[in-house]
Order: structure tokens, then C-alpha cells, then sequence
């Protein structure tokens, strides 16, 4: 079993930017993969990118561009870097790990892009 913790959420303008984390508690090469999703109110939960152990990455077309995913293997982390933020980006952004074939969520970091 894993623990996913995020961080790093907050309120930013328009056109700014904001880097989330993501912490795994043990290894966190014991998941083939770690991905970011995110809720807007009134929505279903969106993927918004993709980290492998082999290293790719993949991002929905919503972010691609202005997203960036990375992982520090030290530190058991993820990463999303976010920037030129829109306000259609605000939402409930959630790490998720699949271990043993059970989904690992975190309790989710709120992002509001507001003027």
C-alpha cells in the first residue's frame, strides 16, 4: 500500500503559474505509474497527465504545452509544474497511483486561477 500526499495548490491570476507535489510514502517505483487528475465543481475527474517508470509522459490536450509532469526518485515525488494558468484550470487536483491493481488517491490540493 502507498500513501499520496499533494501540496502546493493556492490562489494565482491568470497567465501565472503554480507547482504542485506529490509525496509517496514508500518506493515509489512499486507503481508502474503516477498521474495527475483534477475536479472542477459540477464536473467529473479529469486525467491531466501521466508519469512512467520508464520515464514518458503524456498529458491531456487541455494542458499540453502549459503543463509540465516530473518525478524526483530520491525524494519519492511528483511533480506538476503549471503554467500560463487559466481560469477554466481551477479545480481539486489529485495524485493517483495503481498498486496491485487497487487505485491510491490523495486527499487532493485545491488550485483557484482567479483576477
Amino acid at each position: 500500500q502507498v500513501q499520496l500526499v499533494e501540496s502546493g495548490g493556492g490562489l494565482v491570476q491568470p497567465g501565472g503559474s503554480l507547482r504542485l507535489s506529490c509525496e509517496v510514502s514508500g518506493n515509489i517505483f512499486s507503481m508502474s505509474a503516477v498521474d495527475w487528475y483534477r475536479q472542477a465543481p459540477g464536473k467529473e475527474r479529469e486525467w491531466v497527465a501521466t508519469i512512467r517508470n520508464i520515464g514518458s509522459m503524456a498529458y491531456a490536450g487541455s494542458v499540453k504545452g502549459r503543463f509540465t509532469i516530473s518525478r524526483d526518485d530520491a525524494k519519492n515525488a511528483v511533480y506538476l509544474q503549471m503554467n500560463s494558468l487559466k481560469p477554466e484550470d481551477t479545480a481539486v487536483y489529485y495524485c493517483h497511483g495503481r498498486l496491485y491493481g487497487v487505485d491510491n488517491w490523495g486527499q487532493g490540493t485545491q488550485v483557484t486561477v482567479s483576477s
